[in-house]
């Protein structure tokens, strides 16, 4: 839902800029897979000796550099997302080493805010491949220790979950510290099947007709097979009004079984949009990254 709520492909990064101080937002523009024109916000900290904030992978003064790439939710743009990341940005910063610098990248998929396109799961996936593929060509350097944190939020866990997998299989030189599924579903099946369970209503049997098909469920056995392994953090909202409570359950009895290494946090009394707009959310993704980032 890329035009909801009205004006949200005219949103602009400056109109928040005074909320999200110190970090530090700018656009960048790339090129998809397939030649469609993306748009990622890239933001982080001005580093202590007063740097610039780092767009194009220029040096750091930091000895480590993780860079967290998230996956928006189903409506919307980037830019109003902007101070809830700079938030959770600021207290990994405040628990986080010192010598660790932090940089969020923010995907507009193709068809959302300023990225051209229709929006498809197929072209979506080749969007976070993309940005993914970015980040490393941008940010490895052979001085710098860098690691990367997914993290999706609705049908964007779906987005990270499948990108997780997929760069997992192909990308050794920037390794995947962390996965984090906030408010997730397993699929786009499983959801129609626990929201139509009647076997009398037609809608349980038209699964092969969707258009999208996300399934972190398919995309947590790809990772249990890879030879390093994320860490994971399930998130979800206890009064969600959107994604049933047998999703979390079926997820988190997934991970147990292919032995993934997770925690799960539920944000007490949250809607589905709210479980990072409270600071019990905020803490829990903010201590995650640094503990999953941070070598015992």
């Amino acid at each position: 839902m890329p035009y909801m709520p009205p004006g949200a492909r005219k949103e602009k990064i400056e109109d928040y800029a005074a909320v999200c101080r110190p970090v530090e937002w700018g656009e960048k523009k790339k090129r998809s897979l397939d030649g469609t024109r993306i748009s990622l916000c890239v933001g982080s900290i001005p580093s202590a000796n007063g740097g610039e904030v780092e767009l194009e992978g220029t040096a750091s003064v930091r000895k480590g550099h993780v860079v967290i790439c998230y996956f928006q939710g189903n409506g919307s743009s980037p830019p109003p997302r902007l101070p809830l990341l700079s938030q959770v940005l600021k207290l990994i910063h405040a628990r986080a080493p010192s010598n660790v610098q932090y940089t969020l990248v923010a995907l507009a998929y193709r068809g959302y805010w300023t990225s051209s396109g229709r929006a498809s799961q197929s072209g979506i996936e080749l969007d976070a491949q993309a940005m993914l593929k970015w980040v490393a060509e941008t940010y490895i350097s052979p001085d710098t220790d860098i690691r990367l944190v997914l993290w999706g939020q609705s049908i964007g866990a779906g987005v990270a979950s499948t990108a997780a997998a997929t760069f997992i299989s192909g990308q050794q030189d920037l390794p995947l510290a962390g996965l984090v599924m906030e408010t997730p579903f397993t699929s786009v099946k499983s959801m129609l099947l626990a929201l139509y369970p009647q076997r009398w209503l037609p809608y349980q049997y038209l699964h092969p007709f969707l258009w999208n098909h996300w399934d972190s469920g398919a995309a947590l056995r790809t990772i249990a097979e890879a030879g390093t392994r994320p860490k994971l953090l399930l998130m979800p909202a206890t009064r969600d009004e959107v994604v049933p409570p047998i999703e979390i359950q079926k997820l988190e009895s997934i991970c147990r079984e292919l032995k993934l290494d997770y925690e799960r946090k539920n944000v007490i009394g949250a809607l589905h949009t709210e479980a990072t707009t409270r600071r019990e959310g905020q803490d829990a993704v903010a201590n995650f990254i640094v503990n999953a980032t941070t070598d015992d």
